[in-house]
């Protein structure tokens, strides 16, 4: 029996994982902290309530989060130039050279990814999996009462 489009999406999700944990094997960072990174650079300097609700975790999450990246050198938490009572979690140098190497690892795996796939044919499988990610973030958001 062919496998279902989800056993195969659910292979995927479960090698990303593997991949992931073994890019990260010996650091000191983990899928979550890593997303934050992400987000921050995204983002730029956030005050951990922004940074809480664009990874969709609570305030005291983000302080776990943002303390274990200070304490390991990858952010630094700075005034806030026009609210004293804000600080702002910026990325360290360090960690701006590690995220452009890591979106230049995900720019060239994405590539050969997508070399798996006929030229022809790679447009529509890009439409279909934002298709499939869009009506999964949808679905997961009406479980949870519409907030995703």
């Amino acid at each position: 029996m062919e496998p279902l489009l989800l056993d195969r999406l659910l292979q995927i999700g479960e090698l990303f994982e593997k991949d992931m944990s073994r890019a990260f094997e010996g650091t000191s960072l983990s899928t979550a902290r890593v997303h934050l990174l992400w987000v921050l650079q995204d983002a730029g300097p956030s005050t951990q309530q922004t940074l809480a609700r664009l990874c969709g975790v609570s305030p005291r999450n983000i302080t776990g989060l943002v303390d274990a990246l200070e304490a390991s050198g990858h952010v630094r938490r700075t005034p806030h130039p026009t609210d004293r009572r804000a600080v702002l979690v910026e990325l360290t140098e360090m960690s701006t050279t590690y995220m452009a190497q890591m979106r230049r690892e995900h720019s060239d795996l994405d590539t050969e990814l997508l070399d798996a796939v006929a030229p022809a044919d790679r447009e529509a499988v890009q439409r279909g999996v934002a298709a499939i990610a869009n009506r999964l973030g949808e679905l997961v958001a009406d479980a949870r009462g519409g907030t995703s």
